[in-house]
């Protein structure tokens, strides 16, 4: 167990560096679409003779909020950002929360990750042989944004193969978690917590 432990965190440190490059990614989309929206306004307006705006700024903004969206699935997954339908799961105990979390991983989340590769490959793969560009003028070429859709699966696979590593060791017991009944997967950790004394509790008198 402690392999994959090492390698569970091994993944997320991927995960963390995909993380940073998102943001960064997000950072430059944000100055695009300013510059895009000024752009439009001051060539609407005619107040300077050179045309700022272009097809290519706008479609390489659209590039940056796909790959944001793309590679920022295993990221969201680590940090627990994903939404869900929280109707019980919030009030389960850590130990049946793993429980969901594994059967929801195994079951769903890599299959359709698994599946959207597959399924997704022909078409990036005849992207990349004709060299597919965008068909306005001046645009951009695609099949460099497309390659990211296989690559974006795959680090959501390992990332899912790293909450999978983790919900097993919640529920071996070798792996606490912050926010499990007591830390160390017992469900009676917390009245265990409650009845003990605080380290640095004054004695009563």
């Amino acid at each position: 167990m402690r392999l994959l432990l090492k390698l569970s965190r091994a993944i997320d440190r991927v995960t963390g560096a995909a993380g940073a490059l998102i943001g960064w990614l997000t950072l430059a989309m944000i100055a695009l679409g300013a510059f895009n929206a000024a752009a439009r306004y001051f060539d609407a307006r005619q107040l300077i003779d050179t045309r700022l705006s272009s097809n290519a700024f706008i479609e390489l903004q659209w590039y940056l909020f796909s790959a944001v969206f793309l590679l920022g699935a295993g990221y969201a997954l680590r940090q627990g950002a994903h939404v869900r339908v929280d109707v019980l799961y919030g009030r389960l105990s850590e130990r049946r929360k793993a429980y969901i979390d594994i059967a929801g991983t195994l079951l769903f989340l890599i299959p359709f990750a698994v599946f959207v590769m597959i399924m997704s490959w022909p078409a990036i793969e005849n992207s990349w042989a004709v060299r597919e560009t965008s068909p306005d003028p001046g645009g951009l070429p695609r099949y460099p944004i497309k390659a990211l859709i296989p690559l974006a699966f795959a680090l959501l696979i390992l990332q899912a193969l790293s909450e999978l590593i983790k919900r097993i060791a919640t529920l071996t017991g070798h792996a606490p978690s912050e926010d499990s009944d007591g830390g160390d997967g017992n469900p009676d950790g917390d009245a265990n917590a409650a009845a003990a004394p605080a380290p640095n509790a004054e004695p009563a008198t």
